[in-house]
């Protein structure tokens, strides 16, 4: 087994080809982590940390929102230079953006921000139930990230299933994601029963690849806690894991994202020009939002 390493460990060891592993040697977990928990939210990985490993994943918070009458919200807030995709377990959600945007996102459903050049988007638990899910930050290509915003909102139904495992961006066997990734990855969300095996063959080129638990225990095949994120070697070998409770993650792969990350306190581009653009349109649609507050 290898030994788990600092971040800057792997960050060093990320530019050098891997040695090939053995046949039946199954795929090195190179490092796990809990992240940093501040209230309802675990920040698992951000752009200044295991984001520069694992661009174009740049960013992963597992929330828990309390659904009572006094559960703080998210805020409205502003992203640009990244797309943002929220995926909800359990409970509701209501949402809000500047383009235009508004309702409920239901148990099983996804959120899809692609901030592009700038935009603004809030969201609260509703109901009875606690909410209970992740949002992912993904660093948009050099060509697309200071496009206009676009915003879906993909019910559960719309979600294509292979086997224990949802397809929301890419690709997975014969199932699709409705929504079109911005650039070559795959990121699923899977339920998996107490002794079940699944096994994911990442594309040609996904030599990035991780996993989050948000309930249960696996073994991949050391073993991975509810709450834990875990990275992969650079490799494009096979995932094998083994569910020891009924378990619930998140599991993304990708070609690694070719460019520097540049960042701002809601954004990542991949320059300092790019950044300046969308932060002014940040600034642009936060005067207009503050704007309609007083007028209304």
């Amino acid at each position: 087994m290898n030994a788990l390493r600092h971040p800057a460990q792997v960050l060093a060891a990320a530019e050098p080809a891997p040695e090939p592993l053995r046949a039946g040697e199954p795929r090195p977990i190179v490092f796990r982590t809990r992240g940093r928990t501040h209230g309802p939210i675990t920040r698992l990985f951000s752009p200044g940390d295991l984001g520069r490993v694992l661009k174009p994943f740049v960013f992963l918070d597992l929330f828990r929102l309390d659904a009572s009458e006094d559960a703080p919200a998210f805020g409205m807030h502003p992203h640009s230079g990244i797309a943002t995709l929220t995926y909800l377990i359990n409970g509701e959600i209501a949402y809000e953006d500047s383009t235009g945007q508004q309702g409920v996102l239901p148990a099983g459903g996804v959120e899809w921000m692609r901030a592009g050049n700038g935009v603004w988007h809030t969201g609260a638990a509703l109901g009875h139930a606690n909410a209970l899910g992740f949002q992912l930050w993904i660093a948009l290509p050099a060509e697309s990230e200071n496009a206009p915003a676009q915003s879906q909102y993909i019910a559960p139904s719309q979600i294509d299933l292979k086997g224990p495992a949802r397809v929301l961006l890419g690709q997975f066997g014969a199932a699709d994601s409705v929504i079109e990734p911005p650039s070559n990855m795959t990121y699923l969300a899977v339920t998996l029963k107490a002794g079940e095996r699944w096994r994911y063959s990442p594309p040609s080129g996904h030599t990035v690849a991780w996993l989050a638990l948000s309930t249960g225990q696996l073994a991949a095949p050391e073993p991975i806690h509810a709450g834990e994120l875990v990275v992969f070697d650079a490799s494009e070998q096979a995932i094998d894991v083994d569910a020891i409770h009924d378990t619930t993650f998140v599991l993304g792969s990708a070609v690694s994202h070719p460019h520097d990350l540049i960042t701002g306190t809601y954004s990542v581009h991949t320059s300092a020009q790019a950044l300046a653009q969308g932060e002014a349109e940040i600034r642009r649609i936060g005067r207009e939002l503050r704007r309609d507050v007083d007028v209304g």
